[in-house]
């Protein structure tokens, strides 16, 4: 690999081969060294899954020129991990992650096999970007292509603090794409919608579909924003989870309430 280039690590849930992933790639192949490691299946919703019942494989498969790539017949968070850790030599300057079939808008990213993928590098300290196509049905993977480069060459240039990485949906294909905002990740999310189905055999099974709930949203979320024509990044930290309002505002009166009400003789909480 060039010393000049940076190292790009690949990975989706959507599947090797996906025609999302093959964007992404066509996207960097001429800047970048890129090295791909995906599941061998679609593991949407997978979120940060991983495999420990079983073994995982890694197969090399056949790319265009000189790009390495794997499959693993496991969950993104599980590419990743066997990446950073049997197949690039060194860690990759950037993971990025897609170009996923729908919008990891909203809530929806706590779902989301792609943005997992960059989360289990940013928990590693590898900076990273999940891209999303708001369209479910009819992707424009190609148009969605043209803007790769330019989010990774930022990020490259101007990083995020440690722990934290980009969250980027393409709006839907029809019309033109109003411009690029910065924004906040929206509240609306899929909710459930099982569909009942009744076996051959004779008993019931579940479909468990979903529709979008729309919440209320911020004039700067990424779901109102994609919904009206803006390509949108939103940083997302998770090198702290903590709510540290909860934690300063409850933390007296919480442990307090323990003490008091803990059916417990000679326990040691007031140590």
């Amino acid at each position: 690999m060039s010393h000049n280039r940076p190292h790009i690590l690949l990975t989706n849930d959507d599947g090797i081969h996906a025609p999302g992933l093959y964007r992404l790639w066509s996207g960097l192949k001429d800047h970048c060294d890129v090295t791909i490691v995906a599941p061998m299946t679609e593991q949407s919703g997978a979120g940060l899954s991983i495999t420990t019942q079983r073994p995982l494989h890694i197969q090399q498969v056949p790319w265009e020129g000189k790009t390495a790539a794997y499959q693993v017949d496991g969950t993104p968070a599980d590419c990743i991990k066997l990446a950073l850790a049997v197949i690039c030599p060194k860690f990759p300057d950037m993971i990025a992650s897609g170009i996923n079939r729908g919008a990891n808008s909203g809530r929806n990213i706590l779902y989301s096999g792609t943005v997992a993928g960059v989360i289990e590098g940013t928990m590693r300290n590898v900076p990273g970007i999940a891209f999303s196509c708001d369209d479910f049905d009819t992707p424009n993977y190609e148009r969605a292509e043209q803007f790769v480069y330019p989010m990774v060459r930022y990020l490259l240039d101007h990083p995020l603090s440690p722990g934290t990485f980009l969250n980027v949906t393409f709006p839907d294909h029809e019309g033109p794409i109003r411009g690029i905002k910065l924004a906040r990740q929206g509240r609306s999310y899929w909710v459930d919608d099982p569909e009942e189905r009744l076996h051959p055999t004779g008993h019931r099974y579940y479909w468990l579909g979903g529709q979008r709930h729309r919440d209320t949203e911020h004039l700067e979320s990424d779901v109102e924003l994609v919904a009206n024509g803006w390509l949108t990044a939103v940083p997302i930290r998770v090198q702290e989870l903590t709510d540290h309002i909860q934690f300063q505002d409850r933390k007296e009166s919480f442990e307090r309430w323990f003490i008091e009400h803990l059916p417990m003789k000679n326990h040691s909480l007031n140590a």
